[in-house]
């Protein structure tokens, strides 16, 4: 999916690698640790003729509070982006009690020598269950705050399609995923639907979308095996509902959240379609 739009730019000047901004009545709830984590055994190949092993840089929110080990969630930035644009969202997982990491994909970024480059999407699922991999290894210094059982995989726009094809592929699947989160996102070609045992699923999808169509998620949702649930955000369109905050920005924290907790938590199923169902913003679906 070509996500290169002037509706991005605004989003894209804004999006840098400093350490996320935590708001005020966050910053007790959760802390930063930023690790430089390179997978040598796989290249990052760039538009500016340079190529060298993949280095992610990965933005960890630690919960301050609860108890560790804590659940722990991978989320996937889009197409010349970095996580810094979904810190809002991202902050709203941490204070729940969930690690969140957001890597910056060494290629798709927005700083990335000689451009973004979407050519490299298919190695982002690997990128995911690399970043997992090493903040569950007994190695990782947030070993003991990171439970190896309880992993999602989230993520938006191309992001989302790397989380769908890591949670879902056979080709590209990881069998620990115990739940994800699809925000704008679609399937890559070749996609033939997941195997038994796949995870539950939450696809997310803006009714206004110009780039990833809603009629995409609707194919890609009929393929999946329950449990599964799609959120409708009203007139929504790509970016926005995952970056601001508005009436979809708060439905989005809200039920995402509420699936986290149900799946990665045992926490009532409730919450979930009640955060999903706002008259005239949002409306959820769900085949359990």
């Amino acid at each position: 999916m070509t996500l290169r739009c002037a509706a991005l730019a605004v989003a894209v000047v804004a999006a840098g690698w400093p350490a996320p901004t935590l708001a005020s009545r966050e910053q007790s709830a959760f802390r930063v640790r930023v690790l430089r984590l390179v997978d040598r055994s796989r290249r990052a190949s760039y538009r500016n003729g340079t190529s060298g092993p993949r280095t992610l840089v990965t933005y960890v929110r630690i919960p301050s509070g609860g108890h560790a080990p804590y659940p722990l969630v991978v989320f996937a930035h889009g197409f010349a982006l970095t996580p810094q644009v979904y810190a809002r969202l991202l902050d709203m997982w941490a204070s729940a009690g969930y690690v969140v990491a957001a890597p910056v994909f060494p290629v798709e970024n927005a700083n990335a020598p000689g451009g973004a480059d979407e050519a490299d999407l298919v190695n982002e699922p690997a990128d995911m269950s690399f970043i997992a991999s090493r903040l569950t290894t007994q190695a990782s210094p947030l070993h003991a705050l990171v439970d190896p059982t309880r992993i999602a995989f989230a993520g938006q726009s191309d992001g989302a399609e790397a989380a769908l094809e890591a949670a879902y592929d056979r080709r590209y699947i990881d069998r620990r995923v115990g739940a994800a989160i699809v925000m704008s996102g679609a399937t890559f070609s070749g996609f033939a639907g997941p195997p038994r045992g796949s995870p539950p699923l939450l696809a997310v999808q803006g009714t206004s979308d110009p780039i990833n169509s809603p009629g995409t998620t609707a194919a890609y949702y009929r393929l999946m095996r329950r449990p599964k649930f799609l959120l409708w955000l009203l007139g929504a369109t790509h970016l926005p509902p995952y970056t601001t905050d508005d009436g979809w920005a708060r439905v989005v924290e809200r039920t995402t959240t509420a699936f986290l907790d149900h799946y990665l938590r045992g926490a009532p199923l409730g919450p979930l379609l009640s955060a999903g169902t706002r008259p005239g913003v949002a409306r959820i679906l769900s085949d359990r």
